[in-house]
């Protein structure tokens, strides 16, 4: 039998324990008949969380068909990789697709047919420059890159969304055709509609890539309305 309030699916959401946007960004954009159910986890060691399996078995106990990984890793050097690889190893031993939101981003920006990409991150200018590496390094032209300058991983949470707006603006006065946004913690998904409409750009917020590419996965194809061309037209 179905589950009664996830007809159509149950979907495991993972995010670092001190990530306070994921869960009620994903809950933004959840389509009928699909319920989000959470597990955190610690990062830290060479294999991005070291707790992250024994989590991931935590969350099949409530059978998702997918898991959503809240988070992008590039901030590291080799990060988006290194995420890539994990979500591989998980979904291999647990037989459901595992989806981490750096990979993600990638793939909204290939089906958006990014030329020339603009970055939003919440951190500051070395940070941003290995950022900007990393996805260079996935086959995007970065044209321009700015962070909001959070001086913590906790802080991302607690960022003004004027500030955000802010930064959003000058990447936009960028010659770039697509914005992309990293960083899980800065919450960007309720603003999207409004900065896609300022700005004339689309936008990929990694929080709802990671949806996106998650439910799609599944084969739920949903449009999703008022939170960016991406949801809404892919």
């Amino acid at each position: 039998m179905a589950d009664t309030l996830a007809p159509r699916a149950v979907i495991g959401v993972m995010t670092p324990a001190m990530n306070t946007v994921v869960q009620p960004e994903l809950e933004l954009l959840r389509p009928e008949g699909v319920t989000n159910q959470m597990q955190r986890f610690r990062l830290g060691g060479d294999a991005i969380s070291d707790d992250l399996p024994d989590e991931v078995d935590k969350l099949m106990d409530c059978a998702p068909k997918a898991i959503a990984i809240g988070l992008t890793t590039d901030a590291g050097p080799g990060g988006p990789q290194k995420l890539k690889a994990r979500c591989a190893e998980i979904s291999a031993r647990v037989g459901i697709p595992v989806l981490g939101a750096s990979q993600a981003d990638y793939a909204a920006l290939g089906i958006l047919d990014a030329q020339r990409v603009g970055i939003v991150t919440p951190f500051n200018a070395d940070v941003d420059a290995v950022v900007r590496a990393n996805t260079e390094a996935a086959g995007f032209n970065v044209v321009a890159i700015k962070g909001t300058q959070a001086p913590s991983l906790p802080a991302i949470c607690e960022t003004p969304l004027d500030d955000i707006r802010d930064v959003f603006a000058q990447v936009a006065a960028s010659e770039c055709d697509v914005i992309l946004q990293v960083g899980t913690a800065l919450p960007v998904v309720a603003l999207l509609a409004e900065l896609e409409t300022t700005h004339g750009k689309p936008i990929v917020a990694c929080n709802a890539a990671v949806y996106w590419q998650t439910l799609r996965s599944i084969g739920i194809t949903d449009p999703i309305k008022g939170y960016g061309q991406l949801l809404a037209d892919h």
